[in-house]
C-alpha cells in the first residue's frame, strides 16, 4: 500500500503539472461550468417558472454542480486516451511502479482540480441567486457526494480512454456524454415527463446525485424531484447516489487497473 501511495502521489503531481500546461483542460474544468451557470441563471432563470413559485436559479445551480462533477468522465477519458495514444501509458507500464498508480493518479488529480473549480462555481451560484440553506453537516455531505461523483466518473473515463486509445475518437465520444446530462433532472424536473421518459431519467445515476445535492443544500422545491410516483432514487437520493458509486467503482476500478497493466488489445 505504501508503494501505491508513493507512486500514486508522484503521478498525481504529474497530472497537476500537466493541467497547468493544458489550457483546453482548464477551459473544460473551470470556465465552461461558469459559462453554463451564467447562461442558465440569467437566460433561462428569467423565463422558466416552476410549480409552486419555486425559483429556477435555486433549482438549477445544484444540478450544474452535479453535472460539472460528472465531467470527470470527459476529462478522465480525454487524458487517458492521449497518454495511451502517444505511448505514455506503455512507458509507465515498463517502469517498476504499482499498476494501480496510473489510473489512480488520473482520478485523484481530477478530483483536486474539480474541488478548486467548485469554489468560483459556488460563488457565481450565489451571485445568480442560489442559497445554501443546509446546515454544516448537510453541506459537508453535499460536498462529499460531489467529490465522490467526480472520483467515480473519473475512473469510468480513464478506463474508456485507455480502451479507446485515440484522442480524436475520445473527443468525439466525449461530445455524446452530454446526452447523459439531458436525460437527468439537472435542468428540468421529472414530474411532467411521459411515464417511460420519467423512469429513464429518474434511474439515471446522475439524477440521484442532483437530487441529493438539492436536498442537502435545501434547494429542492417540494413536489418536483420527489413528486408522487417518483422512483426509489428520487425518494432516497443520498442512499441511491452512494449505491451507484459503489457499483460503478466496483466495476471500473478493477477494469481500469487491469487495462493499465496489460495495455491495449
Amino acid at each position: 500500500m505504501s508503494h501505491l501511495a508513493y507512486d500514486g502521489t508522484a503521478l498525481v503531481g504529474r497530472q497537476l503539472q500537466r493541467a497547468r500546461r493544458n489550457p483546453g483542460l482548464l477551459v473544460i474544468t473551470q470556465v465552461m461550468p461558469l459559462t453554463l451557470l451564467l447562461f442558465f441563471g440569467y437566460v433561462f432563470g428569467n423565463s422558466v417558472s416552476l410549480p409552486g413559485g419555486a425559483d429556477y436559479r435555486t433549482y438549477i445551480v445544484p444540478g450544474l454542480f452535479a453535472t460539472t462533477a460528472a465531467g470527470g468522465l470527459v476529462t478522465g477519458m480525454l487524458q487517458a486516451a492521449v497518454d495511451t495514444g502517444r505511448g505514455v501509458t506503455e512507458r509507465f507500464r515498463a517502469l517498476p511502479i504499482s499498476r494501480a498508480a496510473v489510473p489512480l493518479g488520473h482520478a485523484v488529480a481530477d478530483v483536486l482540480l474539480f474541488a478548486a473549480g467548485l469554489v468560483p462555481l459556488a460563488a457565481v451560484g450565489y451571485a445568480v441567486g442560489w442559497r445554501n440553506d443546509g446546515g454544516p453537516a448537510a453541506t459537508a455531505g453535499a460536498l462529499g457526494l460531489l467529490l465522490l461523483l467526480r472520483f467515480t466518473s473519473a475512473w469510468l473515463g480513464v478506463h474508456l480512454g485507455m480502451v479507446v486509445g485515440n484522442e480524436e475518437t475520445a473527443g468525439q465520444l466525449a461530445s455524446t456524454t452530454f446526452v447523459l446530462q439531458l436525460l437527468s433532472n439537472a435542468y428540468v424536473p421529472t414530474h411532467g415527463m411521459p411515464g417511460w421518459l420519467r423512469a429513464v431519467v429518474e434511474w439515471n445515476p446522475l439524477s440521484a446525485y442532483v437530487t441529493a445535492v438539492r436536498d442537502l443544500t435545501g434547494s429542492a422545491p417540494a413536489g418536483l424531484d420527489d413528486a408522487a410516483g417518483a422512483a426509489w432514487p428520487m425518494t432516497h437520493p443520498v442512499a441511491a447516489a452512494l449505491c451507484w458509486s459503489a457499483v460503478l467503482l466496483a466495476v471500473f476500478v478493477p477494469l481500469a487497473i487491469r487495462r493499465s497493466a496489460r495495455g491495449r488489445g
